[in-house]
């Protein structure tokens, strides 16, 4: 029977470690390195990294307590001020700023306090996304400090390695270093300017996860969970609550409530036209309304609301009025950002609206030959009209596909037209 508890308690720990480091890692992170500065980002870490590593050992001994989170905070205090105490570093360069005298570190304040908790990883996705430091570092950052995804998680989500995602990020904090970034809200005037770079990185990151190559769908799924609770962080605070985050919320919940649907459990992707509409998920559906509601006050338009407003009709059903409002909305959303995969999207729904020669001929200009999509979706035109461009726009994209996911789909197009 002792051992049947003890095996119990082994899995429940086993559980909820891994749990309560991606909760409560980036928490005390922030925190931390709002107190010490980011030029020493990788001290707070260590802390952190040490704390969870002492819950391991000790929970394993003496079982889990009460309140695993209380008991995390306590100890990451008591070895943020052992830490302070004992290193002469800190003692000479940064002790002084944080209290008037080293006597006083002992009893210093280290606020987790929900509000500061908050504030910090507020503050401190205004300091990874800094214009200095590039997108694809500032999504690795992210997932590392504010989502509190491990190397091999991060690897996995960008099909790198280890050693590749360690220097980018070792890079990353160099240059938090080098420039001097600090953990604070930005001033009035170049608030918009940041927070415009802080929402890309949140689109891109959630992108990360809806698109990604990784064949690892816990990952995917994770990267878009962790990208929405981020946005809904903005939401929260005052001072970024814009419209333009209530349409990418809105946008993301659109596309989250498909996302069952979508992915097969081994990783491959399911076309629109072929998804178990049952497995969409309602809840989310409606939350993605309610937020689109709420982007809509004021005059802003951005690319974020009209991207809403195209994930809102794909989560419609049936609607007579479905396929034409959307090839509207790509229309205006290429007169406010052109890109040439929305430009390919759009003959996609030029083609649902009744015009699919037409849609070939718009498809067809923007050649896109290098790109396996743009290939596939000529493939998907002609299959009612050429079978033998199908296949060979078919054969062409099944050449040029980056997964072995996509090979899978493309193939099986093949087979039905053969």
């Amino acid at each position: 029977m002792v051992q049947i508890r003890d095996c119990f308690y082994m899995k429940e720990q086993e559980q909820l470690i891994p749990h309560l480091f991606r909760t409560e890692f980036r928490k005390i992170v922030s925190v931390l390195s709002k107190l010490f500065g980011l030029q020493y980002i990788e001290v707070a870490e260590d802390i952190v990294s040490d704390t969870f590593l002492l819950a391991a050992e000790t929970w394993g001994k003496k079982g889990i307590p009460e309140n695993p989170t209380a008991w995390l905070y306590v100890v990451a205090k008591n070895k943020t001020k052992d830490y302070l105490k004992r290193n002469q570093l800190f003692n000479d360069k940064i002790a002084l700023e944080i209290k008037n005298s080293a006597s006083e570190l002992t009893e210093m304040d280290i606020d987790l306090t929900d509000k500061n908790i908050s504030d910090s990883q507020l503050q401190m996705m205004f300091a990874i996304c800094h214009p200095s430091i590039p997108k694809e570092a500032q999504i690795g950052l992210s997932l590392r400090i504010l989502c509190g995804f491990g190397i091999d998680e991060i690897a996995d989500a960008f099909l790198a390695n280890k050693e590749t995602i360690n220097k980018r990020l070792f890079r990353a904090k160099e240059k938090l270093r080098e420039e001097k970034i600090k953990m604070e809200f930005p001033e009035n005037q170049e608030m918009e300017k940041r927070l415009e770079s802080v929402v890309t990185t949140l689109y891109l990151l959630f992108n990360e996860g809806y698109y990604s190559a990784s064949q690892n769908v816990t990952i995917r799924k994770d990267l878009c969970i962790e990208a929405m609770r981020l946005t809904v962080l903005l939401l929260d605070n005052t001072l970024t609550n814009k419209s333009s985050i209530n349409a990418l919320l809105s946008l993301m919940c659109f596309h989250a409530s498909r996302f069952d649907a979508r992915i097969r459990i081994n990783g491959e992707t399911v076309l629109y036209e072929e998804q178990d509409i049952n497995l969409w998920d309602t809840g989310l559906i409606q939350r993605g309304e309610y937020y689109l509601n709420k982007a809509a006050i004021g005059n802003e338009l951005s690319k974020y609301h009209l991207e809403a407003a195209i994930a809102y009709w794909h989560t419609q059903k049936s609607d007579e009025a479905k396929w034409n409002n959307i090839l509207q909305l790509y229309n205006k959303l290429l007169q406010i950002e052109y890109s040439p995969m929305a430009a390919l999207n759009r003959t996609y729904a030029l083609a649902k609206a009744g015009s699919p020669m037409k849609a070939i001929i718009e498809a067809e200009k923007l050649d896109l030959t290098e790109n396996h999509l743009y290939h596939s979706l000529l493939g998907q035109l002609y299959s009612d009209i050429n079978k033998d461009k199908a296949i060979a726009h078919f054969k062409t994209a099944l050449i040029k596909a980056r997964t072995e996911s996509d090979r899978s789909v493309i193939q099986a197009k093949i087979d039905r037209l053969i």
